[in-house]
């Protein structure tokens, strides 16, 4: 092994190894954090309608279709951040 990739290599382990500590314990502002909890109770605004929605009897394309109106632009997926099993 060369001389350069015997000094150089230990380094790139250890940043390999660290970047993703690094990347999890970057902290929001205190803007980005209040963004955060409007797009979470957003989010549960549009999940409860749904499910109101569905307790009225009306059919599920159609709670859901409404569920997917409420979260444009909101969410990701189709099911607004959340997806359960049937």
């Amino acid at each position: 092994m060369p001389n350069f990739m015997k000094k150089t290599l230990p380094a790139l382990v250890a940043l390999a190894l660290t970047a993703p500590f690094s990347i999890a314990n970057a902290q929001h502002s205190d803007k980005q954090t209040k963004e955060d909890v409007q797009r979470h109770r957003a989010m549960a605004a549009a999940h409860e309608a749904a499910a109101k929605c569905l307790e009225s009897g009306k059919k599920e394309e159609v709670c859901m279709k409404d569920l997917q109106a409420s979260c444009k632009g909101l969410a990701v997926g189709k099911y607004c951040g959340m997806k359960h099993a049937h």
